[in-house]
């Protein structure tokens, strides 16, 4: 269980902060004293600490400090930057992002963990068991900023023909109200063919449970991954920190893929009731047509949610899942 910060221990931690990013600032100032003053563009694809790891347009990689007032800048970002004579550079400004994945800090913010991604692939597994409650609160997180969903069942070579069917109707509820689902083995011949259909074109990053094989996975779809990573240590010097880092990776179909352990233990953050119902997708046709305006979809009559329950329109399942959800958020 996480131990609850004291507001002094806050107010201690908030000020070493505020004396590193001084630090850092003096010394993104003393870089760009050596730029060339030539503004270029660039996308962040690996972050350590204060050292950005950035990408040229040529796909160059330079090891870049940031300025202070530039917020909180992640793997993914698209910046503008400036090289300094030294072959490094300071990035100057962060490009509008069009997606954010989030999550809260030690105080309660909502600290970005990457930037600009375009599909939340959840990946499931045999074992450990899939669990319908989580899988719906990576769908509502995936809703709320935008991203496509691919949810993906690892090691189906563990599944026997009796158990496969029954595997395929559980996940078929997703299916029906839009969210693919693909089926996949590393052990098998082309057994990741699916998966890497669905990567193609996207900036993808894989979450779900300890224990499905997500590891596995990445080294699988990325079988330059140790080139990568070496190419990235090369340039920016960060050596065995490198692994570590968010980093974005080129998956050689097409695509890209964002990893950290921090994404990979994604949980859904903040967010409101009523973003919250938006999120199940298939409530919307629903959402505002109940009796009352109030209504908490339990004990009220003419509730168009139990209606549509009761039609065969939304799983009982995802709604009793929502209410659990919604009676857990932070009062």
């Amino acid at each position: 269980m996480a131990r609850r910060l004291t507001d002094r221990q806050k107010e201690r931690i908030e000020k070493i902060q505020a004396r590193r990013r001084q630090r850092l600032e003096e010394r993104a100032e003393a870089t760009l004293e050596d730029s060339d003053d030539q503004p270029l563009e660039g996308r962040i694809i690996a972050r350590h600490g204060a050292n950005l790891a950035v990408s040229d347009s040529d796909g160059r990689i330079h090891l870049c400090l940031s300025r202070q007032n530039l917020g909180h800048p992640v793997c993914g970002d698209r910046v503008v930057w400036h090289a300094t004579s030294d072959g490094h550079g300071v990035v100057t400004a962060l490009q509008p992002r069009s997606t954010e994945l989030s999550r809260p800090d030690y105080s309660g913010r909502e600290k970005p963990l990457a930037a600009n991604i375009t599909q939340l692939v959840i990946v499931l597994a045999p074992e450990p068991e899939p669990c319908e409650y989580l899988i719906d609160q990576y769908l509502v997180a995936a809703e709320k900023i935008g991203v496509k969903v691919l949810i993906a069942l690892n090691k189906i070579d563990l599944l026997d023909e009796k158990q496969a069917p029954l595997m395929k109707q559980r996940l078929a509820l997703y299916e029906e109200i839009g969210y693919p689902v693909v089926a996949i083995s590393a052990k098998q011949i082309d057994g990741l063919t699916p998966l890497v259909e669905q990567l193609q074109g996207e900036t993808n990053i894989l979450v779900g449970q300890s224990g499905v094989g997500k590891s596995s996975l990445i080294k699988a779809l990325l079988p330059s991954l140790e080139i990568q990573i070496g190419r990235l240590s090369e340039a920016t010097g960060l050596g065995r920190h490198t692994t570590s880092a968010t980093t974005c990776y080129e998956l050689p179909e097409g695509g890209d893929l964002i990893d950290s352990p921090g994404v990979r233990s994604f949980r859904l953050g903040a967010i409101d009731p009523k973003q919250l119902e938006w999120g199940f997708r298939e409530f919307r046709p629903y959402l505002g047509h109940c009796k009352f305006s109030d209504c908490s979809h339990q004990v009220e009559p003419g509730c168009a949610l139990k209606q549509a329950i009761s039609n065969g329109k939304i799983s009982q399942q995802r709604f009793d899942n929502c209410l659990h959800i919604r009676n857990n958020l932070p009062k």
